[in-house]
């Protein structure tokens, strides 16, 4: 039985899907890279009945789609679709599918990473070791406690949720906003308070670590104005969406001391420019995006990809279907 045909970054690529995982797709799949596709489209489009979407690499736009006439499903890798246009794609009786549940770990792992790496200064004491400029620890290494401080966890969903029980084990002092208040047994078994609203959770936190979807309600959800009602001592934590936070507003915070630091795993665009102010401030630490890179969570997601892929093109509903 010959297999459906999808159409996906060349793995192994700039963009595309790590080789290592491609014998996951391959599996099930023809595939076609999309670097042939855009030479031969009258030999592929016909055939084609799933699109692979591993970052942003492949532009789903209307061209796109209108050349597909058999398309059955769009499958994106991770749980963010703020890059695809759902109400578009399903113009096209293609429906859209994401990797929820699957990054939640490693996400909220990477967020715990961050606030470590930031407190302690450990991105600058391994810079000191290579360098030996000096055997006297400077003032300048003194870092700032975990343990006992208070973590404000702006957007408590699943990996907000996650992040506050790893907080738990530090005897954080953990306090949230959302635009929906945990039930109160959630509450009591990760010791989180509900701040009623952001001012007050940004006046309270030592750290405070934003973990939302990015919305047109939350693009530079935390910009000037929210950097000014941050302690001085704070540490702003972005594991979310670069857009969330209004990046010429941090550079000039951080810049002028009105908050401590701030460590981001996402930023806009990514990668940055070299010569980008942010990459310039020593008080910041900036990771390309690893919250879901790692061996395990990676590879889960490329199967979870597969299962959605097979169950729209064996006319099922998707298990992770994303509607407009």
């Amino acid at each position: 039985m010959e297999k459906a045909w999808v159409l996906a970054t060349t793995f192994g690529r700039k963009g595309g899907i790590y080789q290592c995982f491609a014998p996951l797709i391959e599996k099930h799949f023809t595939v076609i890279p999309y670097d042939k596709f855009v030479v031969r489209k009258e030999d592929f489009a016909d055939k084609i009945q799933a699109l692979i979407v591993w970052g942003v690499n492949i532009k789903v736009d209307h061209d796109l789609l209108q050349s597909l006439p058999n398309l059955k499903i769009v499958v994106n890798g991770g749980v963010g679709v703020d890059h695809l246009d759902i109400p578009l794609i399903n113009s096209f009786g293609v429906k859209v599918s994401n990797t929820p549940h699957v990054v939640d770990n490693a996400t909220a792992d990477i967020g715990m990473g961050l606030m470590l790496a930031s407190a302690r200064n450990i991105v600058k004491g391994h810079n000191y070791c290579k360098s030996q400029e000096s055997d006297d620890l400077l003032e300048a290494y003194l870092g700032c406690d975990v343990s006992g401080a208070a973590l404000g966890i702006i957007g408590m969903g699943r990996i907000g949720y996650k992040v506050a029980k790893r907080a738990q084990g530090f005897e954080m002092n953990i306090l949230y906003y959302n635009r929906n208040r945990r039930l109160e047994s959630e509450e009591k078994a990760v010791g989180a308070t509900y701040c009623k609203s952001m001012e007050e959770l940004l006046q309270r936190s030592d750290f405070v670590m934003v973990v939302v979807n990015l919305t047109p309600q939350t693009q530079k959800l935390i910009g000037a104005k929210e950097l000014a009602m941050m302690k001085p001592s704070a540490t702003l934590i972005n594991i979310s969406r670069g857009l969330v936070v209004d990046q010429d507003a941090l550079v000039d915070a951080l810049q002028k001391n009105v908050i401590r630091a701030a460590a981001l795993d996402v930023t806009y665009p990514e990668p940055l420019p070299r010569d980008h102010p942010l990459l310039s401030c020593p008080n910041v630490i900036i990771l390309p995006h690893l919250g879901t890179h790692t061996l395990e969570t990676s590879k889960v997601m490329v199967e979870r990809m597969v299962t959605n892929a097979l169950a729209a093109l064996a006319g099922d509903q998707p298990p992770d279907e994303v509607k407009a």
